[in-house]
């Protein structure tokens, strides 16, 4: 009598998640050890040396903060992995859970903001200027970040681990096995709340903003220059990440949402294949915060800008300090004979006019 109570105290057996867990520790290994790096030096630069001035700037700065939150959670992700169990309280799953929701989708709308940043400045210079202004661009990032704050509240409710059986004891899974009773209640309806406003919306945005953009510019009558090329990869480089990482994920995430209420009906098989696809595809999802750094080199002259100072000061240092060590391993008798032809060789490189100085031209400065 005893050992049938202690049975049947026990929850049921945990499913066999192993393989998939082996592949979101590798991914996501990558993804920490790449966008971590990546995203605080954006985040840095934005903020100590550009000062975040421009509108597009202020859309960027935001951006690499989302995508710095999410890889600053990713270590609870690979611990879960590793192990096959929540080891952590209760809570940090709850909260890695919502993070990625609001890295998701915090970045579909910066990134259509600063899409319909440059719909603005091209197609409606003077009839919209009065939104390219970095005030404005503070409050919109401010209204984005309040919006996915009140939808991570529901996030985090829905994200509480589940119980199962695994070598006799009793472990707690993350991120997975939500219960069918959750999903036929408050869960699909929110799912599709938040697909609608998080990422139909700024697709459609986008999708719009940067074909008006692509058609003006496009035109015979259309300045070709450095600005507009810049341009065109801006908006290239995030419908790309926009249908590698985004689309891909929340198309599954609503077809597996719709299996999982029953709105549609659907085997079990078919469930399970649906979600070892969705499995997949949240790993796209996971990798923008390492595409996103790669827009805001391209696109940013900026952020190339420092970055190439920040390079050519260490490339002085390690001169230097090469050619310090050279000059110590030269003869004691070759060293007056370097130094006249030094101090020859720098008043051959002053300017005839003490009075004039180098100073860069327009080129030198534009990329």
């Amino acid at each position: 009598m005893q050992a049938n109570s202690s049975a049947k105290s026990l929850p049921t057996e945990c499913p066999d998640y192993q393989p998939i867990h082996h592949l979101h520790l590798v991914v996501y290994s990558v993804v920490l050890a790449a966008g971590l790096p990546l995203n605080a030096l954006a985040l840095w630069v934005f903020l100590r040396a550009l000062r975040v001035h421009s509108v597009v700037s202020v859309y960027m700065c935001n951006l690499a903060a989302s995508d710095l939150l999410f890889t600053l959670s990713l270590p609870l992700r690979l611990s879960y992995y590793a192990r096959h169990y929540w080891p952590f309280p209760d809570f940090l799953c709850q909260l890695a859970g919502a993070v990625f929701q609001m890295n998701m989708y915090g970045s579909c709308i910066f990134l259509t903001l600063i899409n319909v940043d440059r719909y603005a400045a091209i197609v409606h210079p003077l009839r919209l200027r009065h939104l390219r202004r970095p005030r404005v661009a503070r409050l919109l990032c401010l209204g984005v970040w309040a919006l996915i704050l009140v939808f991570a509240v529901p996030t985090i409710l829905a994200h509480q681990p589940s119980s199962c059986a695994r070598d006799g004891r009793n472990v707690s899974l993350c991120f997975e096995s939500f219960s069918d009773k959750l999903w036929k209640g408050s869960l699909l309806p929110l799912l599709l709340l938040a697909e609608a406003l998080g990422f139909l919306l700024p697709l459609a945005a986008v999708v719009y903003s940067s074909g008006r953009v692509f058609w003006t510019l496009a035109r015979p009558d259309a300045t070709r220059s450095q600005r507009r090329r810049k341009t065109v990869r801006l908006l290239l480089a995030s419908l790309v990440i926009f249908l590698l990482c985004f689309v891909p994920y929340n198309a599954t995430l609503a077809v597996y949402g719709l299996l999982r209420g029953e709105v549609v009906p659907a085997s079990s098989e078919a469930r399970k294949k649906v979600r070892g696809v969705l499995m997949v595809m949240v790993l796209l999802a996971g990798a923008n915060c390492v595409l996103d750094p790669l827009v805001y080199y391209f696109s940013a002259e900026g952020l190339r800008n420092t970055l190439r100072g920040l390079r050519a000061p260490l490339r002085d240092r390690t001169l230097a300090a090469n050619g310090a060590q050279e000059a110590l391993a030269e003869p004691l008798t070759e060293t007056a004979h370097a130094s006249t032809l030094t101090t020859t060789s720098q008043g051959q490189l002053q300017p005839s006019d003490p009075r004039s100085s180098f100073t860069p031209s327009h080129e030198d400065s534009s990329f």
